[in-house]
Formats: structure tokens, sequence, C-alpha cells
């Protein structure tokens, strides 16, 4: 009987049942054991009577035996010989029997046994009482097995309850072998007979067709049954659930994969919109309708077999993970990586489908780490879901969870993760949030009017109309149920707080780490959220990053577009000079060129933009007129959408310093010389330049290339026949770049095709020459060549001379 796994779990009654009936055979088994052995001892007993009794008669003394000596064989033999001779002991008489003993008492010593090491007195004491047990023993000794009895139902008469009993049949051992003795050599003839036919190539394809063609049609039937209506048809989700484990190695994998797919779908129709809770003690005590006790069977079934297939997803990634084949040997482990891409697949889609339903949190441990996994597929598939659960999660309660599970994640492996996984919470829609007295300000409760105000302002019929319309507006309020701003609030402070926490480890622990960039695009997007308490210090780190010289072009650019975020906002009240930054940039921009450094240029405008446009008060003439004498230079060596955001922004701080337009005059204002090499834009000379960088422009083989810069050498008119229209002018300068990116390898706007002039007459041979050089021609062919010796030092004293 093996023993139950869960000690605590209290037996059944059927098992309780089970236990009571091994244990009655067992004792059965004992009680005849015990007397089998007690009739051994009673004849071994009887035997050593007779001889002693043998030898006292006929007073020979018998010869002491060896041991070693001894035949148990004919021993056997002659013992045998004596009890079948010897009379029974049950028609002596009981002077008979007291003779026997005295005797038995006297040979004690010829009726032991040398071999042995016992005393003697030990035997005497084990025989003073075979008499009585003699007595107790049956007389009528068991010669045959004894047979098992069934206990049936007893009978009651009027003497009193009869027990009823019936034999076990007993099959005979011997028959049966000697039956599978026959049926073996039948069956290897049939086997013989009848041969497995082996399939050829195209029969085996043909079967598996219709294997996998019923497998579908069982999977359709259970998934249309279960959707027509889901209370009554749950039990078919198990049913559906089970072929999960298909056994057939010709369909396994497809139809494993087919189930994975219809589960998810269903689950994500069958599902309620709230999440369902175990019910309690008293719930489950109360009465209720049978409508409501069949909804909570439905609830139950649900959540439980959900629950089954979520355990059966993450199985299938552990197999594939640890690549370990099973017994059953049906899926190879080549098959495994595709079941576990399904399997991820399934659960990405169920982490952003269902994120208020059971089990969510699982579902978000079991995907962070498959964020960071080697395959590029199942990476990009988790970091893709996670980054769609944040762009639709307008509360901010998921969201949350993620945060959590993936910074502790990076903290676990010591930033040594993919930096997809933290590019993810650029996504968060964490941009709603302010200062709560703002929040406050702006979402203030509708406030109806007083019983005074009404009375004072409105009649009575005007009264009664604006009752129904507040009563209304109250009743529409409760309906929309949207949660309140400050739980928002409160759930987007503590995620932006996980947030920060990752970004400043990062920026402290690991420097050098892949994730540094990363980071700083975070931070350059989230900075004005950032508490004013962390400016100074959050700006002397950036500094000191970009100082170090060990950050990339598009490192430097995101911390430079970081410290200006932070100053553009909060840090307004701050009294900081970012002079260092704008040098920084300025020295950056001869970095970027039309190769692969050309995407750099989008972060340039959006740093020009915060630096110069958003900062115009703090920024002066001398570097407005440095930053667009260098644009001007980098729109010649880059491609073409770079260079049109480049003069949209150069059309901007036009715009925003009127005195830049000395730039388009030849004319030197003031002292010195214009320093292109020198680093410092204020130092620079730039008043002393011109923009003829717009004329090389005004030839550019891309259309509003040429339109942008003969607007600029205009003075950027917004009026006349120069003037841009409003699709170039009303956009910015980051649309620009984007609107004409040529990232599809392709001219845009696309080139016009140009109608190719047929020529009337084909011109051929000497039509191409003129006529007094085809006369000259003709000439000197006529002429005939003349032997003449060749003599080169002749010319060479010509030459000479």
């Amino acid at each position: 009987m093996k023993a139950r796994r869960n000690k605590k779990q209290v037996p059944s009654f059927r098992k309780l049942l089970k236990t009571s009936k091994v244990k009655l055979e067992n004792k059965l088994k004992n009680k005849q054991f015990k007397q089998q052995s007690t009739l051994k001892k009673y004849r071994k007993e009887q035997r050593k009577l007779r001889q002693a009794v043998k030898d006292a008669v006929s007073k020979k003394p018998v010869p002491l035996e060896d041991p070693k000596e001894k035949q148990p064989g004919k021993r056997i033999e002659r013992e045998e010989e004596e009890e079948e001779e010897a009379l029974p002991l049950d028609m002596m008489d009981e002077d008979d029997l007291q003779l026997m003993k005295d005797l038995g008492q006297r040979a004690s010593f010829l009726t032991r046994d040398i071999s042995s090491s016992e005393p003697v007195h030990v035997k005497k004491r084990k025989h003073e009482s075979v008499i009585d047990k003699y007595e107790k023993i049956p007389r009528t000794l068991q010669t045959a097995p004894e047979k098992e009895l069934i206990h049936l139902l007893p009978i009651k008469d009027k003497s009193g309850i009869i027990p009823q009993t019936r034999e076990k049949p007993v099959i005979d051992s011997n028959q049966d072998e000697e039956d599978q003795e026959e049926m073996e050599p039948e069956e290897g003839n049939e086997i013989i007979e009848k041969p497995i036919k082996e399939l050829t190539l195209e029969e085996h394809l043909i079967e598996r067709k219709k294997k996998l063609q019923e497998r579908k049609m069982h999977i359709a039937a259970l998934a249309s049954a279960i959707l027509s209506d889901p209370e009554s048809n749950i039990k078919k989700l198990k049913e559906l659930r089970s072929m999960l484990m298909e056994q057939d190695p010709d369909v396994a994998v497809t139809v494993r994969k087919l189930v994975i797919v219809s589960l998810m779908e269903l689950f994500k129709d069958i599902t309620p919109s709230y999440k369902i809770r175990p019910l309690t003690e008293a719930e489950k005590s109360t009465k209720i309708r049978k409508e409501t006790q069949k909804l909570r069977e439905f609830e139950e079934g649900l959540v439980s077999q959900y629950k089954f297939y979520l355990e059966n997803l993450e199985q299938m990634i552990k197999d594939w993970k640890q690549r370990k084949l099973k017994k059953s040997n049906v899926v190879s482990l080549k098959a495994y990586k595709g079941l576990a891409e399904v399997a991820v697949k399934s659960l990405c889609e169920l982490l952003v489908a269902l994120p208020h339903f059971n089990f969510h949190n699982n579902i978000i441990v079991l995907i962070v780490p498959l964020m960071n996994d080697m395959s590029k597929l199942v990476s990009e598939m988790c970091c893709e879901a996670v980054k769609k659960l944040f762009k639709q999660d307008k509360l901010g309660q998921a969201s949350l969870g993620v945060i959590k599970v993936i910074s502790g994640y990076v903290k676990g492996r010591n930033y040594e993760v993919r930096p997809e996984m933290l590019k993810t919470f650029l996504c968060l829609r964490i941009k709603e949030i302010e200062v709560k007295k703002d929040t406050e300000d702006i979402n203030k409760p509708k406030k109806f009017m007083t019983f005074k105000e009404k009375r004072k302002t409105l009649s009575r019929m005007q009264r009664k109309w604006k009752k129904a319309e507040e009563k209304l507006e109250r009743e529409l309020r409760e309906a929309e149920a949207s949660e309140s701003t400050e739980k928002k609030l409160k759930l987007h402070t503590e995620t932006l707080n996980i947030v920060f926490v990752t970004y400043f480890r990062i920026l402290k622990k690991a420097q050098r780490s892949p994730l540094l960039p990363t980071v700083l695009e975070g931070l350059a997007k989230f900075a004005h959220l950032i508490n004013v308490e962390f400016f100074d210090d959050l700006l002397v780190v950036l500094h000191s990053l970009i100082e170090s010289g060990d950050l990339s072009y598009q490192e430097s650019l995101h911390c430079v577009q970081t410290a200006f975020h932070i100053l553009s906002g909060q840090g307004d009240v701050l009294n900081i000079d970012p002079m260092k930054f704008y040098t920084h940039l300025y020295k950056t921009l001869f970095k970027l060129h039309a190769g692969a450094t050309n995407e750099g240029v989008e972060t340039v405008l959006q740093c020009l933009d915060v630096m110069l446009t958003k900062r115009r008060k703090q920024v002066s003439q001398q570097r407005a007129l440095a930053f667009i004498k260098r644009l001007c230079t980098l729109a010649l060596h880059v491609l073409p959408n770079s260079s049109i955001g480049i003069l949209a922004t150069n059309r901007i701080l036009m715009h925003t310093f009127p005195k830049t337009d000395l730039l388009l005059d030849n004319e030197s204002q003031g002292s010195g010389v214009f320093l292109p090499e020198l680093d410092e834009p204020e130092y620079c000379n730039a008043q002393n330049t011109a923009l003829w960088e717009l004329h090389a422009l005004r030839r550019h083989y891309h259309p509003i290339v040429r339109r942008l810069a003969v607007h600029l050498i205009a003075g950027a008119p917004s009026e006349g026949s120069e003037a841009l229209k409003p699709e170039l002018s009303r956009r910015s300068a980051a649309e620009l770049f984007e609107a004409y990116s040529m990232a599809a390898m392709t001219f845009n706007p696309p080139v016009e095709s140009s109608n190719s002039k047929r020529k009337d007459k084909v011109l051929q041979g000497d039509s191409f020459l003129n006529e007094e050089l085809n006369q000259l021609i003709k000439r000197h062919c006529s002429q005939v060549a003349t032997p003449l010796p060749l003599d080169f030092t002749k010319c060479l004293e010509t030459s000479l001379r």
C-alpha cells in the first residue's frame, strides 16, 4: 500500500474502506501462518516421542550420529516412512500417553541433537506443556490449502442473524500457463500471417494530413461550443486543454501549437472584465439562487483552467530552456523551440489583453526575464508586449507592477541586461503628471449653484429645470466610474520614483555600461519631473560624463539634452550658467555627416529647440550667430532630410533673433576675423562672416533644400513670392526631418520622369566630322607610303633646341 503524499489531507471513506480490507487479509494470512508453524512443531515433538518409545522398548543403544556424515535426503525419506507406519496418537489411552511422557523425559539425552549448543533444561521447559498445546490444537489437521471465503450480506430470520459466505473460485495457475503457452504460438502465427504494412512517404503524408484535419475539427467544435455558451460548457475547456498532451508523434507539435493559440483566444473572449476573488466561508454557506450558483461554478472553473493553462505554458518554456528530452519522446528537442515561441507569444497577448484579470503578476514574472533572452525573436516579442501595455495603461496599476519587476531584475543581474529592457520605460504614459496643486486647479470638481444663488438669478421654471439637470449630471458621473485623479497621481509618482532610482543607480555604478545611452534618453524625457533637490548633483554628473571623453557622440548629445530639459522646467529658478553645455554641442556638430551619424541630427534639432528657441532670453547674439553659421556649414555634408531640418531650424532662429540677418551681408561688423576652428561660440567672431553656404545649397539636387536655401537668402520672409508654402512653414524642424527621410532608400519626393526626345535622323560615320577634316583625312589616306629611315637622334636634337 502506497503512503499518502499529503499527510495533512484527510483520507476519503473509500480509502479507509480499502485500507481496512487489506488489513483483514493480512491478519488472516498471519493467522494461517501461525497455525502451520504450530502444526510443524507438534509433528516434530511427536516424532521425537515415537523414537524415544521405540528405543526404550528395544533397549538397544542408538549410536551417536556425526553431523558431518548425515545424509539429509535419506533421513527425510526414513522419517516419512516412520510417520506412515506410526499410529496416530488419537487412538491411544490416557495411561499410554502418560507412559510415553515419562519415557520421553528420561530419554532426553538420546533425543538430543549433539550439533545443537542449547542446554538440556531449555528443551525440558519447552516440552513441559506439549500435551496442553496438543489438546488446544484442532483434531483434524489441515492438509489442503484453506479456501478463501467471500463474506456476503447476512440474512435475518426469527432465530437471529445468519451470516452468509461463499467460496472464492480458485484459478488453476498450471492451467493458465498451459493456455498461455497455447495462445503464444497462435499469436505468433497471426503476426507472421499479417505483417505490418510499411507506408511510403506519400502515404505517410496523406495519413498525417487526415489525422491533422480530424484534430482541427475537434478543436473547432470544442471552441465553438464554449463560445456559444461559456457558462454551460466550461467543462469542455478541460477537454481542450488535455489536447496539449497529444501523444501521436506525427501531429503532436502542430496540434499542441493549435491548442495553445485556440485557448489563448478563448480566454481573451470569455474572460469577464473584473478580477474573480475566492469565496469566503460565509458566502459558501449561504443559500443562493440557481443562476448565482451557475455563475459561481463558471468563475471557479474558468480560474482553475486559466491557472492550469499558464502552468502548461510555463512548463513548455522551462523544457526549452533546460533542453531535456522527456521519457515519452513524442516531441523532439528541435521542436521545443517552436513550442516555446508560441507559448511566449500567447503569454504576451494575455499580458496586454487581460491586465485586470487573475494571475497577471505571474505573467509579468514570466515575461520580464524573457526580455533579456538570448533569442532575439523572443526578446523582441516580450519588449513589444511591455511597450504596448505601457501605452494603453491609463491608470498605471499594471505599469507599476511591470516596472517593479524590471527594476529588481536589472539590479539582480548587476546591470548586465539588454538596453531594450530600459527602452520600454520611454513608452510610459506619465506626461500627465504635474505638481499636485496645479492638477487640483486644473481638475476642479464642478460646483453646483446654491439655493440662494438660484433664487436670485433664476425663475421658478428655470430652477426646476436646473435641479433636474444637476441630478442627471450626478448620475452620469457615478455611472462613468472613472478613477480619481489622486489615485492616478499616486500610482504615477510611485512608478517614476522606481524609474529614477534605476537610472541613478546606473549613472552612479555602471557609467561604462551599454545601458547609459538609454538612461540618458530616459532622463531627457522625464527630466522635467525630477525633484529640484537633485538638479545640482545631476548636472555635475552629466558634465563629468561629457568631460571624461568615454561617451560616443549620441550619448554626449543625450547628456546635453537632459541638462537643458532640467533647466527648462523647474530649473528656471536655479542660477546656473550652462555655457559648458553650449560649447560641447557646438563642438559636437562637426562629428555628424551623411554616413552612420546622420540619425544623430534628430537629437541635435531637439537640443537646439530647447537651448536656443525656448531660452531666447538667456542666449546672446554672438552665440546665436555662431550656431547659425556652423549649422549652414553642416547642411553641406549631410543627407537631404538632415539639410531640410537644419535649414528649417536656421529659419526659426532668424525669426527669433532678427539681428542675425547681418550674416546675409558680406560686410564685416566690428573688429576681428571669423575663426571657424574655434570651439567657443562666444569668441569665434561669427559677425564677420557671411552665409555663402546658402548659394551652394541653392543648386542642390533636392527641390525642398533648394526652396529653403532661396527662402533664407531672401531673408526668410513670411509674405511675398519668396515665402514658404504652409506645408513647409507650419511644420517643425523635427517633423520635416522625419517627413523627408530616405530610410527606404528612395528619393523623397520622387524624381519626375523626363520625356526622352527621339531624333528623326541618326547621324552615322562621317556626318559627325567637319568637311575640311574629312578632305584632309582622304588626302592622307590616298598618298602611298614611302619607306624612310627612322632617325630618332635627329628628332631628339630638334626637341632639345
